[in-house]
């Protein structure tokens, strides 16, 4: 998977998750985002001094950062605030929007995960007689867009609803296989943000 540079903020709060319960002083200002590429979910430190607003986009990547002084963490779905699970479908929208080029091409190239399973059953709605017919159109011609699947496949779901509702299942982290985003991997010991 490529490296992300950029996130979407999904919450920001200045003084802190309201469960903190250090004195003021000690609180940091922390931000929930979800990043562009991959849609990793990561809790970061803005810069001292630094606003930021919901949607905004923020650079994450190697070198000078303008508004993120570090990275603090992967987050699970389950422990976004209530303001950023809110946020969350609205911005998964907006990227499979932006990048429909990506989710076109996994129409197009997808294949079976294992003798059984085919990575197009994955998405919700897709069952063997939807992937057959997928398949035996894009042999025909690649598919160009959202809208020349729906055309040619009448009785498929509608293919960006089905891309975000897979994306938004793989982010709680409660399934087998990832096809958008990678796997979370708790490791022994990590607090979760209501613990903070």
């Amino acid at each position: 998977m490529p490296k992300d540079e950029y996130a979407i903020v999904l919450d920001f709060l200045p003084e802190g998750y309201p469960t903190d319960t250090r004195p003021p002083h000690l609180k940091k200002p922390i931000a929930q985002v979800i990043t562009e590429q991959n849609f990793v979910l990561l809790e970061v430190i803005p810069k001292e001094g630094t606003t930021l607003e919901l949607h905004e986009r923020v650079y994450i990547g190697e070198g000078i950062r303008d508004k993120i002084k570090h990275i603090k963490r992967r987050l699970t779905r389950q422990e976004l605030t209530p303001a950023a699970e809110g946020e969350l479908k609205y911005v998964v929208e907006e990227l499979v929007k932006k990048n429909e080029e990506r989710f076109i091409e996994f129409f197009n190239k997808a294949g079976p995960i294992t003798p059984r399973l085919h990575a197009l059953e994955l998405l919700p709605g897709i069952g063997k007689q939807h992937m057959k017919k997928i398949i035996e159109e894009r042999e025909k011609k690649p598919f160009e867009s959202f809208e020349d699947i729906k055309r040619r496949l009448k009785l498929v779901p509608d293919p960006r609803k089905m891309i975000i509702e897979r994306i938004l299942k793989e982010l709680t982290g409660e399934t087998r296989y990832y096809v958008f985003t990678p796997k979370f991997k708790k490791r022994p010991g990590m607090l979760d943000a209501k613990e903070l």
